[in-house]
């Protein structure tokens, strides 16, 4: 899969000072990550030695295990695909330094030297080492770190980024993350996609928590991948004990984390997608700008290596099903309050300025609930009085009982104005009066009882001083499916920036909450009504006949389809391999591929629509507002997405 690469952290089994015992078990890890199809292993902070070895770094005996730890490791990487980030230390003209050195295809690539020497509380280190600051050189022998069969120059420094293939990545050593200005920020600006630490960061209570919101941040903050590994439990606990964390984070989401507090003896493994990285700073000018702020920080030297990256079959890539969703069920519900909340707040605002009255056609759908539930906060926080919003429901040609009951049953339960104003005569006469047949059910019979609901709306809201409130969604108007001046059209809405599938969670949430005492079970029989426009005659036993889901497919497949190409600019086929990776189990290569090409048609030849929407406030990521997320001509042609479409192979 494009732009995916296998990369692992491994924490092996230590014992401190035994450089023979310990080079076995970081070969044993190398071993593990070939046979996982891994690009790149990272190991812990000084993982020749261990990192509480102390004074014994001293020793002109372990500075020979060293070399020979070094020099075993070079050998297998000669043997394999693995290119492996070493903690060690090493001699430079008599200086002692704590170095990651980048070992690939037998030989030391680079060293990169800590930085920042923490010496405090439980912290010495400047005690042996000396920071990378104080380098004498820029190039080391390789005879000067181990017994090399063949002599050559290997760059030296905190200034190194190496490119394989396409993936540039660099290294910094523990406390160089928590610094203020870091070397990974150093890194970053000078094109560093990947970042690894290799720490040794002991245990403490909150520290944990602390280090993964650390961890996170660094990744937002650089728009990169950050991979951290710290010391396992094999280290000494004179006073101290090592947790063996371990996570591998992107763009301010951790991927992968091992589970244990305290760890040992492990291999953690992701596929990560760098074209999430590379979009973020195409997008984001502000990463780059920061460079001339920085005055020279992102200078660095670039190392470009021999060799390709090792194909990644995406299998330890993880794939969201519905980006818009957290997939726990505490902080989904806490997601869909605070939506909730932003949803108030702004038609709050909205209306300090119009008054408080307002207007919402009520279908007894999902939107118009979200819609309706939204106002009545409003004026609950306003204290304004229920009876300044008018729910109207316009039963006409395809309205159902169950719909037309839930829309009553819920309006009554909110305490609000209430009226029914059927439409079905008045879509009649209009027909006579264009010389349209109302048996020929087509586009014009379903658009002309929408635009007459909009106008019932729209008049009503004039005659009583109020504002019309918009029910329309984000799924909706990425595929157009709103009739243009009819439901596409309001005075604010609401629900214009959150999807379909986000709507379902929303609504059920408010309901097992009990947020509307009295509302709880009309919204949960709204939320498993069937999505449906209502705009054809229901069946022979009264039931929805036209289901929305049949005519443009699953909406979870299209928000999919809207997240990836919105967020991250991923054309048509990769996003078609990331929603068969997502989707194995429910829908077949060819179902995939039929409403990824509507999506993309849809999608272009729509943008007029969303070009007049109305006002409404932005609650995530993705946004189709034309004066904020997406500016769009409404001609633009959808050739090239749909060419590219065509080379699918299914």
């Amino acid at each position: 899969m494009k732009d995916v690469v296998r990369l692992a952290c491994a924490v092996p089994d230590l014992r401190v000072a035994d450089t023979k015992y310990n080079t076995e078990r970081v070969i044993e890890k190398i071993t593990e990550a070939e046979q996982e199809g891994c690009a790149v292993l990272v190991t812990p902070e000084l993982a020749a030695t261990g990192y509480t070895v102390s004074d014994l770094l001293f020793s002109d005996t372990l500075k020979q295990g060293v070399r020979d730890s070094i020099g075993a490791v070079c050998k297998k990487t000669a043997e394999c695909k693995v290119s492996v980030f070493f903690g060690a230390p090493i001699v430079i003209e008599n200086e002692l330094f704590n170095a990651a050195l980048f070992i690939k295809d037998g030989s030391i690539q680079g060293v990169s030297v800590k930085t920042f020497l923490p010496n405090y509380s439980e912290f010495y280190e400047k005690r042996w080492f000396s920071s990378a600051f104080d380098l004498p050189v820029e190039e080391v022998a390789a005879k000067d770190l181990y017994d090399a069969t063949e002599d050559y120059m290997i760059p030296i420094g905190n200034d190194l980024i190496y490119r394989i293939g396409d993936m540039k990545i660099a290294a910094e050593i523990c406390e160089d993350a928590w610094a203020p200005v870091t070397p990974s920020a150093r890194y970053a600006l000078a094109g560093a996609e990947v970042i690894v630490n290799l720490s040794a960061s002991n245990e403490l209570i909150g520290k944990r928590d602390f280090r993964r919101d650390l961890i996170s941040m660094k990744s937002s903050e650089l728009s990169a991948v950050y991979l951290y590994v710290s010391s396992g439990a094999g280290e000494s606990t004179t006073d101290l004990v090592f947790s063996g964390h371990g996570m591998i984070a992107q763009n301010g989401r951790i991927l992968k984390e091992n589970d244990k507090v305290c760890d040992n003896d492990y291999l953690l493994v992701a596929d990560v997608d760098l074209g999430k990285t590379r979009a973020d700073r195409i997008k984001v000018k502000t990463f780059k700008d920061t460079e001339h702020f920085a005055n020279g920080l992102g200078d660095c030297r670039e190392l470009v290596l021999p060799g390709d990256l090792p194909a990644s079959d995406g299998s330890y890539l993880f794939v969201k099903r519905h980006p818009f969703i957290p997939r726990d069920e505490v902080k989904r519900s806490e997601r869909c309050k605070t939506i909730f909340d932003m949803q108030v707040a702004g038609l709050i605002k909205r209306l300090s300025v119009t008054g408080t009255k307002m207007v919402v056609g009520v279908s007894g759908g999902m939107d118009s609930t979200l819609a309706l539930l939204v106002a009545t906060s409003a004026l609950k926080k306003l204290s304004a009085p229920m009876t300044d919003l008018h729910g109207i429901t316009m039963p006409a040609f395809g309205t159902t009982g169950r719909t037309k009951s839930n829309a009553l049953e819920l309006m009554q339960a909110l305490g609000i104005t209430m009226k029914e104003i059927p439409i079905g005569n008045a879509c009649l006469s209009h027909f006579e009066d264009i010389g349209h047949d109302p048996e020929v059910r087509d586009i014009t019979y379903e658009n002309a009882q929408a635009r007459e609901r909009t106008q019932v709306l729209m008049d009503y809201a004039n005659q009583i001083g109020a504002i019309v409130v918009g029910t329309g969604d984000l799924s909706e108007l990425a595929l157009g499916w709103c009739t243009y001046n009819g439901d596409q059209m309001s005075m604010y809405g609401v629900n214009g920036s959150i999807p379909k599938t986000l709507i379902r969670w929303m609504i059920e949430s408010v309901a097992r909450y009990d947020y509307f005492p009295g509302a709880k079970d009309t919204l949960l029989d709204i939320v498993d009504t069937p999505i449906s426009p209502e705009l054809l005659p229901p069946d022979q036993s009264g039931n929805i006949a036209q289901k929305t889901e049949d005519s443009i497919g699953p909406y979870e497949l299209h928000d999919f389809f809207l997240y990836y190409s919105m967020r991250y600019g991923f054309g048509p086929a990769k996003i078609f391999a990331l929603a068969k990776k997502a989707f194995a189990d429910d829908y077949t290569d060819e179902t995939i591929y039929k409403w990824l090409r509507m999506f993309f048609k849809r999608f272009f030849t729509q943008q007029f629509k969303r070009s007049a929407m109305p006002d409404g406030v932005k609650v995530g990521t993705v946004s189709l507002s034309p004066r904020g997320d997406l500016r769009m001509p409404s001609d633009a042609s959808s050739a090239i997405w749909l060419a590219e479409l065509d080379t699918i192979q299914i």
